[in-house]
């Protein structure tokens, strides 16, 4: 029994808590932004552009020994406004627009020439106290 306990998964929620009824109490039209913030809390986050647009995202990630979390749930509540602050519609998204992305080995590729552990090491020898010309630091006969 302990070794099977031992195997079992780990569910973690990160996020916004979904409260339905709280959610089904936003209606387009009766509430503005001080009504929602005062319903749903502050979002996590809002929009930067545009008509503003609070988020609020919620999570359930699930994993097994020794290996990556695994995305079980996924919602995304956003609540737009218009320019008055007033609400103007609700909308909820799932694991539909959830996107598995694959990193590229454990190097981030970067433009530019690749250099060895030596010349990082040794690269600035020389370099350092020397100016520029015309900068008037040491070396440039100022």
């Amino acid at each position: 029994m302990a070794l099977l306990a031992g195997c079992s998964s780990i569910a973690n929620h990160r996020g916004y808590i979904v409260d339905e009824t709280l959610v089904a109490s936003v209606q387009p039209g009766l509430d503005n932004q001080q009504s929602v913030r005062g319903t749903l809390g502050q979002p996590t986050m809002t929009s930067m552009f545009g008509d503003p647009v609070w988020y609020y995202v919620s999570s359930i990630t699930g994993q097994s020994p020794f290996r990556q979390p695994t995305i079980a749930q996924h919602t995304v509540l956003a609540v737009r406004f218009d320019g008055a602050g007033n609400v103007v519609s609700t909308d909820r998204t799932g694991m539909e627009l959830v996107e598995n992305i694959s990193p590229n080995g454990d190097e981030t590729p970067t433009l530019g020439r690749e250099r060895g552990f030596l010349e990082d090491l040794f690269g600035n020898i020389g370099t350092v106290g020397t100016a520029l010309p015309g900068t008037g630091g040491a070396g440039g006969g100022g």
